[in-house]
């Protein structure tokens, strides 16, 4: 996979390490990122049309912890959590992700970089997932993530904009 579009979200791999997603929103900045950071949003759109969230932590704060989990559709539990590492309020979300369903999770995490553009009422959101090697970044690529993320995506796009 080198590039994909499915929904709007472009979906790329820049380095053997990364992904990059880059989806457009028309809902404000500010309007976005209290989607991306407040507990009871996070609920509204996560999970896409995949599931239910169940629970959605968030400490938003530099060290502080995220831990967001869902019944997916068939019974199974999914669980990320993470560690704030950069707060810039509308603008940018740096983060870990650990992705709980694998074996030693801890010690493969990834770092989400999430900038956050607006420009004449819409909002381009720049996600840029580092992992420590390319086999993380396959394994995080052929779980199928991008279409679950697709579904997230648009479902949090309804929420910013109806804030």
């Amino acid at each position: 996979m080198s590039t994909k579009t499915r929904g709007s979200a472009v979906v790329t791999l820049p380095a053997d390490d990364q992904i990059l997603i880059v989806r457009e929103f028309a809902a404000p900045a500010a309007a976005v990122f209290r989607a991306w950071t407040e507990p009871e949003l996070v609920k509204r759109w996560w999970a896409g049309t995949k599931g239910t969230v169940t629970s959605a932590e968030v400490d938003l704060r530099v060290g502080g912890g995220w831990r967001w989990v869902m019944e997916a559709n068939g019974g199974f539990e999914v669980a990320f959590h993470g560690e704030y590492r950069e707060i810039v309020p509308a603008e940018r979300l740096v983060f870990t992700e650990v992705f709980e369903g694998i074996p030693d999770a801890d010690a493969a995490y990834a770092v989400t970089s999430l900038d956050i553009v607006e420009s004449g009422g819409r909002t381009t959101v720049s996600m840029l997932v580092q992992h420590q090697t390319r086999e993380h970044r396959d394994m995080h690529v052929q779980s199928g993530m991008e279409e679950g993320m697709q579904t997230s995506l648009d479902a949090l796009e309804d929420v910013a904009a109806g804030l």
